[in-house]
C-alpha cells in the first residue's frame, strides 16, 4: 500500500496531531489551555511546540517576563495546511481499507439450526 499525498509523518505521532488539533479550532491558543487540554508535562508539551515551530508549522509568541511571561501559540497557514492535508490523508487510508475488517477475513463458526441443536 503506498501513503497517501499529503500524510505528514512530522505531524503523524500522536502528541503532535493532538497539538496540532486543538490548535486548527482557534486562531492563539495560551500555552497552559494546550497543555491542561492534553494532559501534557510543560516540557512534553515544549518539546513538541519546539518541534512543529522549527518545522514552520506553529507562531510561538511569548509576551511579559518573569513569573508573568504568558506563552500563545497559533498555526501558521503553512501548519493549517500540512494539518488539512493529513487528516485527508488519513481518511484515504481508512476508506481505501474498505469494507473489509480482520473479524470478516476470519473464518465464521459453523451455525446449527434450531432443529440441529434440539436432537
Amino acid at each position: 500500500m503506498s501513503i497517501p499525498a499529503g500524510f505528514d509523518e512530522l505531524i503523524h505521532p500522536a502528541t503532535r496531531l493532538s497539538v496540532v488539533a486543538l490548535l486548527a479550532t482557534t486562531e492563539w491558543a495560551d500555552f497552559a489551555f494546550v497543555r491542561d487540554s492534553l494532559s501534557l508535562s510543560d516540557s512534553a508539551l515544549s518539546k513538541q511546540l519546539h518541534t512543529l515551530g522549527e518545522a514552520g508549522y506553529l507562531e510561538i509568541h511569548k509576551e511579559g517576563g518573569g513569573r508573568k511571561r504568558r506563552t500563545k501559540v497559533r498555526l501558521t497557514d503553512r501548519g493549517r495546511t500540512a494539518f488539512e492535508g493529513h487528516v485527508a490523508a488519513l481518511r484515504a487510508i481508512v476508506e481505501g481499507a474498505g469494507p473489509t475488517t480482520a473479524a470478516e477475513e476470519a473464518p465464521q463458526p459453523q451455525r446449527q439450526h434450531h432443529s440441529e441443536a434440539a436432537r
